[in-house]
């Protein structure tokens, strides 16, 4: 407990999956949270259940790929909080029309570029100037197990592979502000989108049964698939002192699928 004591976290797209487990975990370890979602329903109960829970959260409607929207995000967090110590860009996620280069619309280009990668670099460069004024701070980007295997989601892998490339830019750029900046690379996680996208076939996904999705070679998965406590757990040892050592590294939370 205690990890994150009073430090100031904006969490983007913290109103479900991922990014609400993540804001829960900072939470119970004393970090004061900032819900920055689109989605004005699931923000609101996300900052409430904390609340209930006897920490501090607010929520502040955020469009990631909206420049200004961001901007005035960065602003009345530090308006309210008085500094700005953790950035968790968690806010992304592929869409099914996804393809090869060579038949996928580029609207999915267009889609997916703005939401997974310029989402993140806007978030950062809005993050980083009120980072350096508080003394220093942490960025944790969303990358992708996608990013390190080659696949037929080629836009996706392509956005996730930015976030890495950009997340070691950042490390060597501001680490003499006391800036440290890492990503993680989920693989398969059963958030509620995933749950929805694949429906009936949950049950075979759940046991690890196989040949769901080949895509991801689901038999990869020899410790089950991964749960979105999983991955917040990483995100809370990047964004905690403890990992001060860490800096423009990522880390694969994929069950070991990018390795064998």
């Amino acid at each position: 407990m205690n990890r994150l004591a009073d430090k100031i976290a904006i969490i983007t797209g913290a109103g479900v999956g991922i990014g609400r487990a993540t804001a829960r975990l900072f939470a119970d370890e004393g970090a004061k949270i900032v819900i920055a979602e689109m989605n004005r329903d699931t923000g609101e109960a996300a900052a409430e259940e904390i609340r209930a829970a006897g920490s501090d959260a607010a929520f502040i409607h955020t469009d990631v790929t909206d420049l200004a929207s961001v901007e005035q995000t960065v602003q009345q967090t530090v308006r309210q909080h008085g500094r700005l110590d953790i950035l968790h860009n968690c806010a992304g996620g592929s869409i099914p029309e996804d393809a090869p280069i060579s038949e996928v619309d580029w609207d999915v280009w267009d889609h997916t570029m703005s939401l997974d990668l310029k989402g993140t670099m806007l978030c950062c460069r809005f993050a980083i100037p009120a980072m350096i004024e508080s003394g220093g701070g942490t960025i944790v980007n969303m990358s992708s197990v996608v990013a390190l295997q080659g696949t037929s989601l080629h836009v996706y892998s392509t956005a996730k592979g930015g976030i890495i490339s950009f997340t070691k830019s950042l490390a060597a750029s501001y680490a003499k502000d006391g800036i440290r900046a890492n990503a993680i690379c989920p693989g398969i996680v059963l958030t509620d989108r995933v749950k929805g996208r694949f429906g009936d076939r949950l049950d075979e996904l759940e046991s690890g049964a196989g040949k769901v999705l080949s895509t991801f070679r689901m038999e990869k998965y020899p410790f089950g698939i991964g749960q979105p406590e999983d991955i917040a757990n990483v995100a809370l040892f990047l964004a905690a002192d403890e990992s001060r050592m860490v800096n423009g590294s990522y880390i694969s939370a994929d069950g070991g699928m990018s390795s064998y």
